[in-house]
């Protein structure tokens, strides 16, 4: 018996496990919500206040930022044959902010002229869940600890966490993936993300859309770190599993680094065809929360409106008092020395 629940028949080391997977009788909605579907949304989940602070903070750490320090720091979810590598792997346990793709020259790699600084930022992570006192304290809290504990992890560890801008007009689409591609861990799967909405996000300004359900499907490709080449440069290269058998989605390969249908921005016909292909949109107020698998089948289309979409995103794995270890293939690697918090 696995210490976080029964290694089914079909399953393998791509496949996520469960916490709470024999379904007891006393769990609550949300949990036997969570077991069959894979994702949850938790409406009010952070008060106004905290997600006044959080906004708050992040304009503050804006301020301090040079945007020369972000040259060639625009990330996709697949292919990132441009990312300056270094930056990258060196945000695993800093802070350090990743432009939006449109607000970057694609020749030339220069910044093009923005209104603010605020304005031209994809992200920042990946270490504001420790490194900053604001978003600890939302990380550490005691009902982020209750809902963790609740879904049936026995020693969740936070290794990442973000703060997605999707800015007004230029927001960039995320493609379909699952989140265990960039968060590996063995023997099985155990990523979970938190995805808390700072702002009202709706299907116009790029809200998630997700297949229920799919995280029961083997992880369909891994992102790892190559070793140092002769000049000790470290690079990344995303590998395809190409698992079969029971649970295997063979169309959601196609999918990958991708949006089905092929259009990245909303439209009806956009809509129409992620409804078709299995997926739904998840509408949210800020404060709200979104939990999900690792291996579920998610992404959010590109924002052309006039709303920005601000989200802070934890992402937890179980750790080795579990019995499960984070892969050393994957990109993020803290410092010797350093470990990733517990969240107990």
């Amino acid at each position: 018996r696995h210490p976080i629940g029964s290694l089914h028949p079909g399953m393998s080391r791509y496949s996520y496990v469960i916490p709470g997977q024999e379904n007891p009788s006393d769990a609550s909605d949300s949990v036997k919500s969570f077991v069959r579907d894979g994702i949850i949304v938790l409406p009010g989940f952070a008060s106004q206040e905290e997600v006044k602070e959080m906004k708050d903070r992040m304009y503050s750490l804006i301020e301090q930022w040079d945007p020369e320090e972000a040259k060639g720091s625009v990330f996709h979810t697949y292919g990132n044959d441009k990312l300056n590598q270094e930056y990258f792997l060196g945000s695993a346990s800093t802070v350090r902010f990743f432009l939006e793709a449109e607000a970057v020259d694609k020749d030339t790699g220069a910044v093009k002229p923005f209104s603010s600084k605020a304005s031209i930022i994809n992200k920042v992570g990946h270490g504001l869940h420790f490194i900053d006192p604001v978003f600890r304290k939302y990380s550490q809290s005691d009902k982020v600890k209750r809902l963790v504990k609740s879904l049936g992890y026995k020693d969740p560890v936070l290794p990442q966490s973000m703060y997605i801008f999707k800015q007004a007009k230029i927001g960039g689409e995320v493609t379909s993936h699952q989140d265990s591609t960039y968060l590996f861990t063995e023997p099985v799967q155990t990523c979970l993300g938190l995805w808390l909405a700072l702002d009202e996000a709706d299907e116009k300004n790029g809200c998630l859309w997700a297949r229920k359900g799919s995280h029961r499907e083997p992880l369909r490709a891994q992102l790892c770190r190559k070793e140092p080449d002769a000049s000790g440069k470290i690079s990344l290269n995303t590998v395809q599993v190409n698992e079969t058998g029971p649970g295997t989605h063979e169309e959601a390969k196609e999918w990958v680094g991708k949006v089905p249908g092929g259009n990245p921005h909303y439209s009806p016909e956009t809509v129409d065809f992620l409804k078709k292909a299995g997926f739904v949109s998840l509408p949210v107020k800020a404060g709200d929360l979104v939990c999900f698998a690792g291996t579920l089948d998610h992404l959010s289309l590109s924002n052309r409106t006039e709303h920005e979409r601000h989200t802070f995103q934890l992402h937890l794995v179980e750790g080795p008092d579990a019995g499960i270890h984070w892969a050393t293939s994957n990109w993020m690697q803290y410092p010797e020395g350093l470990s990733f918090p517990k969240l107990s």
